[in-house]
């Protein structure tokens, strides 16, 4: 296994890099009690700052497009991961040798990566005992620009006729040898601004909108030092949705936007397989060692702007939620 992790998915990218001596696989080298729940912590903020982000960035105004005018727009959400999620500690862990571990996150610092040692019986064999140790992964909080979690986002919206406008994010399975992944979003925008009278008649417009948003991406992993891999791969799927109220003040040259919602979502992770594992002069296999889910949910409050230079419009703005997500992008829009 690499001793980096990367999630390439076209304009999509997800980069963690673990950078300790030993790498990510270590945490398979604990029992299999202790394995998942060391994976799932170390893991958990990439998966959760993923959720949140592509939740994120599916409008810059609450005006829906005249039928079959549009827009495309290319953005970049990039969800801010607390500090206290860049750290771990878990206890109660049956193999290893001080019963918990204080570590990093993938969010946490690459320099923190405390020696680890693991001891445990054979589950299929009390006679057996195997021993070893490993340094803990450290993080990338040093390589991330302002410990966030990032997601570009492609989008196009087009305008239909009742005051509807559908929005679609569309990515076919694209990448490398390594890795290669899949995206599909839509999304869909009611204006409701007539349903308030005379109100249609200022600059004011109120919207409602529902967004779907699924990837999938699969990474062939590696041998390592202590670990001999055969036709292993890791599985990430995502599934996200967000509901919001949305209203914005439309001016010729600047638009001021916001929104307050409820965005929800899960991934998985399975790291699927055979995996002979080192322990000194011993070994054991283990198969399809990681079934793991992770999930993200909470209600999120948006503020934003937008710059309009004729077709060319500028936008930005920052949610308030569990993981506060900034977004910036550029639109090209034909009404």
């Amino acid at each position: 296994m690499k001793k980096s992790i990367l999630i390439f998915l076209g304009a999509i990218a997800l980069a963690f890099n673990t950078n300790a001596q030993d790498g990510f696989e270590g945490y398979l080298l604990a029992s299999d009690q202790d394995r998942g729940k060391l994976i799932n912590a170390y893991i958990n903020p990439a998966m959760k700052g993923l959720i949140h982000s592509m939740n994120n960035g599916w409008y810059h105004t609450a005006k829906v497009h005249s039928p079959f005018g549009f827009d495309l727009s290319i953005g970049l959400n990039a969800s801010l991961v607390p500090e206290e999620d860049e750290m771990f500690t878990l206890s109660g862990l049956n193999s290893i040798n001080t019963g918990s571990i204080s570590a990093a996150t993938v969010a946490g610092s690459e320099d923190f990566t405390p020696l680890t040692a693991v001891s445990f019986q054979d589950p299929n064999n009390p006679a057996i005992t195997y021993t070893t140790s490993f340094e803990a992964p450290g993080g990338v909080k040093e390589s991330l620009p302002l410990n966030a979690v990032p997601a570009p986002a492609v989008q196009l919206n087009l305008g239909l006729p009742a005051k509807f406008e559908v929005s679609l994010r569309l990515v076919p399975k694209v990448g490398s040898d390594n890795v290669k992944g899949d995206l599909f979003g839509i999304g869909l925008k009611k204006e409701i601004t007539n349903w308030f009278g005379p109100l249609d008649k200022t600059p004011l417009h109120v919207s409602i909108l529902a967004a779907y948003t699924t990837m999938n991406v699969d990474y062939n992993i590696e041998d390592s030092n202590a670990v001999d891999v055969t036709d292993g791969i890791a599985q990430f799927k995502l599934n996200s949705y967000n509901v919001e109220a949305i209203a914005s003040l439309n001016f010729p040259f600047i638009n001021l936007y916001g929104g307050f919602g409820y965005g929800s979502g899960s991934s998985t992770l399975k790291m699927l397989g055979d995996y002979e594992l080192s322990y000194g002069g011993q070994t054991r296999t283990i198969t399809d060692p990681i079934d793991s889910e992770f999930n993200a949910s909470g209600f999120r409050t948006t503020l934003g702007t937008r710059l309009s230079l004729g077709f060319f419009k500028i936008f930005g703005s920052y949610t308030l939620q569990e993981y506060n997500t900034a977004n910036l992008g550029i639109a090209i829009s034909i009404r």
